[in-house]
């Protein structure tokens, strides 16, 4: 197993068993105190635990290397994956929402506030240093599975906040709507988390270019080569942690085959500095040749826009 798939399945393995940890708790704790916020804190959790398993398998399969029927690999298990959660997140807040509604209505108060206080005071603890880890692992890696996995312990924070605030408030206090009203709060709360982390999980299977300052600085190494007279048809994409590019390189027309196989190795190689692991797919032009007269995404030499 390569280091990168040891340390995203080490995260995944520390999410699912710091779920299991906290849903023990949280069971308790929603059995003796009633709260409906903490019944969507212990949901939540037990959603936390399903989505680090589909984590967990995810980042097993994207390790797996390129194969004879997946020859760029399986990097976008991992954005898979990502969309899994994004569904079990949602289906979790609608199901709080509308448990927090109904709860609202009847009136009913919570019982034995203590419990429900010190269980999120621990689940807090366990999740800070979680999410430690899991940070650590996404910057080492960049890993969309365990970045998107890491979204829904950052809302557990929020979530254990506001059981203790919403128990606090109906037992303490006196006001018996604010367990509901901040169970309501926790499942809006759940569907935004759910759409921002939906996001980079789409542009990666919807094949987004990299972000612009990272194309530039492609173009940029790719020129440095005395031999390149311009380069056009850049397109770049990532699937998991792997990036992939492809242009075209325009060269002297009365170049010999073996001396312009030799300018790609060196801008190959050049490229490998700064894009380590990236697969890099470099098509060779006569200079001047244009295959798609008018379409400017093809055509344009993109090394006209670098400073001199």
């Amino acid at each position: 197993m390569s280091a990168r798939a040891s340390l995203t399945t080490r995260a995944a393995l520390a999410a699912v068993a710091a779920a299991l940890l906290l849903l023990g708790l949280k069971s308790y704790a929603a059995w003796r105190t009633g709260s409906v916020a903490m019944l969507g804190s212990l949901a939540d959790t037990g959603l936390d635990l399903l989505a680090s398993l589909v984590t967990l398998f995810a980042v097993r399969v994207a390790a797996i290397p390129a194969d004879h029927d997946h020859r760029f690999g399986h990097g976008k298990a991992e954005a898979l994956a990502a969309l899994a959660q994004v569904v079990i997140i949602s289906v979790s807040a609608i199901a709080i929402g509308w448990r927090a509604g109904a709860r609202l209505l009847e009136g009913q108060r919570t019982a034995e506030a203590e419990y429900g206080i010190a269980v999120s005071l621990i689940a807090i603890v366990v999740t800070l240093g979680l999410l430690t880890y899991q940070r650590s692992v996404v910057r080492r890696t960049g890993s969309v599975a365990i970045r998107t996995d890491a979204v829904h312990y950052q809302s557990d924070l929020l979530l254990n906040l506001a059981v203790i605030g919403a128990l606090a408030l109906d037992q303490y206090a006196g006001l018996p709507g604010a367990d509901p009203l901040f169970g309501i709060g926790i499942a809006l709360w759940l569907l935004w988390g759910a759409w921002r982390a939906s996001s980079h999980a789409l542009d990666q299977l919807m094949d987004k270019e990299w972000p612009e300052a990272k194309r530039r600085r492609l173009v940029e190494i790719a020129a440095r080569h005395p031999a390149g007279r311009g380069i056009h048809d850049l397109r770049t994409r990532s699937s998991g942690t792997h990036d992939f590019a492809q242009f075209h390189l325009w060269l002297d027309p009365q170049m010999s085959v073996a001396a312009a196989h030799e300018v790609v190795e060196e801008i190959e190689q050049a490229l490998a500095v700064e894009f380590p692991g990236c697969d890099v797919l470099i098509h060779l032009d006569p200079e001047g040749r244009v295959d798609q007269p008018g379409n400017s995404l093809v055509e344009t030499d993109l090394t006209k826009d670098l400073s001199p």
